[in-house]
């Protein structure tokens, strides 16, 4: 009878134990909001997100690959298993126009989300490791249900979008030379989608029957993530990642609103980062990552396009016209004691939204730009963590600039979002 080698049963016991607990995960995360860097959270790992997101060249925890695929080789055997409460504010004014739109709008219809993220490193080789997350991510959420901001125009019942999306992610990494390693990820993506309360921007679409009120609907995609992992002394660690576009099938019941009949796949974004032990105990780490929001045409082109001609869901279309950007985040950890760590951070990113495209982003203001964090990490002598984390993203406010087209009757939209999030997570060295 043919057999399998340790390190291949290690493998198939570790898909096994990450996929049942994984499938749970799966289960839960079905709740979406808007997030940090413009449509993401602002970190991956409870650890992480207490250092405002730093983790490229800094691994902590089971969640590791999520930032970088060959940082699990710092890592000894562990699973993790994380949730948080996120609560966002957002709302719009609108000012100027003439068909009657005028007032100021709350977002808030739906609060808080609960967001959960699950992750399992084990080596199964002497230089290899493998590893699985499970996160969802924030998406685009917003629920007027006080008052539609299109209800002059003949909108009925909530306005809104929900975009929820769980990636998951396998991931092998290779320890090529001592404190050097190679790390890739597949990456698996569920993702659905509703909108409502939109009837009258329908007469625009090329499918205006797949435009609004369709309940949610479902896509599936696939991509791939790549990482370096060095650590060049006891002291200093660099790292880098490249993340591929995300490619998904299409919203079918939404073919008449997303750009290219429902595309919406998930943007490429690459980054880099270092990681300083100056003294025992004692870390900085800072990151800088690139999202490309422009390159998924639902998401990036401008909504102008709509008055040259080309309908909302047709090759091409309209979109929300975000703009691709740059994401900086520092992050400071440091251990009291064996069993307690603090940490501190704070994240800065670019604005997506330009001023000129605050109309159709009152469904989706992704605005926030600063985050600050603190966390703790309290660990027992069999190997159990558990750590706590809190962030707060003040609000700001973009006004727009020539941002409702005199087709809609001219004016202004001013979006405003603010966050706040709290979040646990347990951790078991294995």
């Amino acid at each position: 009878m043919a057999t399998t080698n340790p390190t291949t049963r290690s493998l198939i016991r570790s898909l096994r134990i990450a996929a049942f607990t994984g499938a749970g995960i799966l289960a839960m995360a079905s709740s979406a909001a808007q997030a940090t860097d413009g449509y993401f959270l602002n970190g991956h790992g409870a650890k992480a997100k207490g250092m405002g997101g730093a983790a490229i060249a800094f691994p902590q925890d089971a969640m590791a690959n999520i930032n970088n695929p060959a940082s699990i080789s710092g890592i000894e055997g562990r699973v993790d298993f994380g949730v948080e409460i996120f609560i966002p504010d957002r709302g719009a004014e609108i000012t100027g126009n003439g068909a009657g739109l005028d007032g100021s709008y709350d977002g808030n219809g739906s609060n808080p989300f609960v967001l959960p993220e699950f992750g399992y490193v084990r080596p199964i080789g002497e230089n290899l490791t493998f590893g699985l997350s499970i996160n969802g991510n924030g998406g685009m959420n917003t629920d007027y249900e006080r008052a539609n901001p299109f209800a002059a125009f003949g909108a009925t019942g909530d306005a809104g979008v929900d975009l929820k999306q769980v990636f998951i992610t396998p991931t092998l990494a290779y320890e090529f030379t001592e404190g050097h390693s190679v790390g890739v990820s597949a990456i698996g993506l569920v993702q659905g989608f509703r909108a409502s309360g939109i009837q009258p921007f329908a007469a625009a679409s090329a499918d205006p029957a797949n435009f609004t009120n369709r309940d949610t609907d479902w896509s599936f995609g696939a991509g791939l993530r790549i990482g370096y992992y060095g650590e060049l002394s006891e002291n200093f660690a660099i790292g880098a990642f490249y993340q591929s576009t995300i490619w998904a099938t299409e919203f079918d019941k939404y073919a008449g609103l997303f750009a290219d009949q429902g595309g919406f796949d998930v943007p490429t974004a690459y980054g880099a980062g270092i990681a300083v032990t100056p003294v025992e105990g004692l870390t900085f780490a800072a990151d800088v990552k690139r999202i490309e929001y422009s390159g998924v045409n639902s998401v990036g082109n401008p909504l102008g396009v709509l008055f040259t001609g080309v309908p909302f869901g047709a090759d091409d279309g309209p979109g929300f016209g975000w703009e691709d950007v740059t994401v900086f985040k520092l992050g400071a950890s440091y251990d009291v004691s064996e069993s307690l760590t603090l940490r501190t951070g704070y994240g800065r990113s670019d604005n997506p939204v330009p001023r000129s495209e605050t109309f159709l982003n009152i469904l989706a203001p992704g605005v926030v730009q600063d985050h600050f964090t603190v966390g703790a990490t309290w660990r027992s002598e069999s190997g159990f963590e558990l750590t706590a984390y809190a962030m707060r993203a003040p609000r700001n406010e973009v006004l727009g600039l020539n941002s409702i087209p005199m087709n809609y009757g001219g004016g202004e939209a001013n979006i405003y979002l603010a966050e706040t999030a709290f979040g646990l997570e347990f951790g078991l060295e294995l």
